[in-house]
């Protein structure tokens, strides 16, 4: 009876306890880590939809092009910008009354911490056509 009694109230051992502990550690470190990724990754696409919409707003911008073609560049919020643009080859720009194509690029670049990221976009837009007796803008 004596022995029965004694591995009731046995509970549990240093050793068992310690390896509780460390599995737990473990386990909410990496939790921690994912956490954290994850919170690092809506920030990055944060200023990722950022760089999108901005380049969607310079070429919203252009809806057409001057026959010398677009080469600007400029720097927002943190972000450095490139829009340029050279002209589309086409069957169509033989003909004298059709418009001539440009192929336009934006490039939107920025810092996510000290990695550099980058967005581009490209678009065909139309060539402006001279209106007669006006002067070209």
């Amino acid at each position: 009876m004596r022995a029965h009694t004694a591995r009731r109230a046995r509970g549990f051992s240093l050793l068992e306890i310690l390896v509780a502990f460390a599995i737990a550690a473990m386990a909410l470190g990496m939790l921690y880590r994912v956490t954290g990724n994850n919170a690092r990754q809506a920030g990055g696409l944060a200023q990722h939809e950022r760089a999108m919409l901005l380049a969607e707003s310079l070429l919203a911008a252009h809806e057409t092009v001057p026959p010398q073609g677009l080469n600007e560049s400029d720097q927002a919020a943190g972000y450095a910008w490139q829009l340029r643009s050279q002209p589309y080859p086409t069957p169509a720009n033989s003909a004298p009354q059709a418009a001539r194509l440009h192929e336009v690029q934006v490039s939107v670049h920025w810092l996510d911490g000290n990695a550099p990221r980058s967005f581009e976009l490209a678009s065909l837009r139309p060539e402006r056509l001279a209106v007669p007796g006006r002067a070209p803008p």
